[in-house]
Order: C-alpha cells, then structure tokens, then sequence
C-alpha cells in the first residue's frame, strides 16, 4: 500500500507532537516544512529526529522553501539557496530521507500595459542555465543516495518553467510532486505537462477543492479523488495529506481509511 504522511502544521509547531499526531492517525511519515522556522536546515536536530522516528514509527520527507530561487540573478541570493539545499541533502542522508519536495520559482516579472514579462523569461538562457548548473550540483551531492528531488505544480507551469522542468528531469535524481488541488484550482493545466513526465511521479500533495477554495478536507471538494488515487498507486507514489489544520487532517485520514485499503 502506499505511505500516507502529513504535513507539518501551525497547530503543532513542537517535533514530538507532529510525530506522535502522525503514528496516531496510522500515517508513515511526516513532511518537515523548511517554510517554517524550526524546520530549517541549521535547526534541524538530527539526533532528536532519528529519535522519534524510532519511539513513534515514522519517517520523514522535507518540503523545501516555497521561495527558493536558485537562478537569481543576484549570485549570492542563488549561491545560498543552493547551499541550503546541499545542507538538506546532508540532513536527509543522514536520516535516510527519501524525499525533497521542491517549487520552481517563477521570479520576478514586469507589469506592461498589456502583460507580464517574466525576468526568465525574457534571460531564458542565464535560466536554463543556472538550472543546469543546480541540477549537476545536485547530482553530485546525492552521489547512489536513494533521495529524490521532487518538483511541486503550483499556480501553473508557463513555458520556462516547463522547460526547466525537462532539463532537471534529465538527471535521475530529480522526479515529480503532483498537488492535485493546486491543479483542480487552475482549471487543470498542469496536468497535461505533468503527465507528459509521469513515469517521473513519485510524490502527491491530496487535499479536496472548490473552485478557487483550496487545501480542503478530501471528500469535501469536487476532485475525483479516486482517479489520482489509482495514479498514485500505479507509480507507488507517497500521498501528503496536505490540509492545514489538525481537524482536516483528522477528516483526510478517516476518509482514506474508508476509500483507500
């Protein structure tokens, strides 16, 4: 059966608390959130963590920065998201952490009178570049480690980022993190490119959605939860079960107990 695990939550911002919250619920493991102060990566105690990952019979993946850019054009910004990164890629093999779940920044844009001009996309190669580099740069520091680089959909891919997308998909340690409500929220064209790459899948953000309301309980929504669950299990991807609060979490795993066995 695939792993179920849990985000990180506001409500329980204490390691020990989020780790017995997730034995609890009968969920495998916990997704730390680097977003959030105690989660980062010169925080984080290794010690504690493999700790209670005996005491309580769970395991980890990490959900890096949602603002990690590492093709800034401003070197020194690039360089410390990229050490930030090498210092996670330490920590999760140290804790045999399978997975770093990452966004593709879409950085910064000009407002026209008529559009946006996305600054990568109009420096298209110093981007694809700068992801080259970061892709080797990774590669190199996973070394045979069994960790995957999973890249998240957010708010839709556009067309450098897609671009993106392939060239870190080229190397073996980068694969996909598919957010099924971030997809339903956008009409579903992230889909599309994420299927073209699905043999890369090997991670899943499921929460319900509404229209533009996201991050709901699963069985509260209008997603055809059932259809990403066989997708799930035919890629033997992990599911997060990414609501926010403690309640939805509750209602998420009761109703996976229910629907997925």
């Amino acid at each position: 059966m695939t792993d179920l695990g849990m985000p990180t939550l506001i409500e329980v911002p204490e390691l020990e608390a989020c780790a017995a919250l997730c034995a609890k619920l009968g969920l495998q493991f916990v997704e730390l959130n680097m977003n959030l102060p105690e989660y980062q990566a010169d925080s984080l105690d290794v010690g504690l963590l493999a700790e209670l990952s005996g005491k309580y019979g769970i395991y980890y993946t990490i959900h890096l920065d949602e603002n990690l850019n590492v093709s800034d054009f401003n070197t020194h910004v690039a360089d410390a998201y990229t050490n930030t990164v090498r210092e996670t890629i330490y920590i999760a093999r140290k804790l045999q952490i399978p997975v770093l779940n990452m966004h593709l920044s879409k950085g910064v844009y000009f407002t026209l009178p008529h559009r946006k001009v996305f600054l990568f996309e109009e420096y298209l190669d110093h981007y694809l570049e700068s992801m080259r580099l970061f892709r080797d740069k990774c590669e190199k520091m996973i070394g045979s480690g069994n960790i995957k680089i999973c890249v998240e959909n957010s708010s839709g891919y556009t067309a450098f980022q897609q671009q993106a997308l392939a060239l870190l998909l080229e190397s073996p340690v980068f694969a996909l993190t598919f957010d099924i409500g971030h997809n339903h929220c956008i009409g579903g064209t992230d889909e599309p490119v994420i299927l073209q790459h699905r043999d890369r899948l090997c991670h899943f953000h499921f929460h319900d959605a509404l229209a533009k309301k996201d991050h709901l309980p699963l069985g509260t929504g209008e997603i055809d939860l059932q259809k990403y669950l066989q997708m799930a299990n035919q890629h033997a991807s992990r599911i997060v079960l990414e609501t926010k609060t403690v309640s939805g979490l509750r209602e998420s795993a009761d109703w996976m107990k229910s629907h997925f066995t």
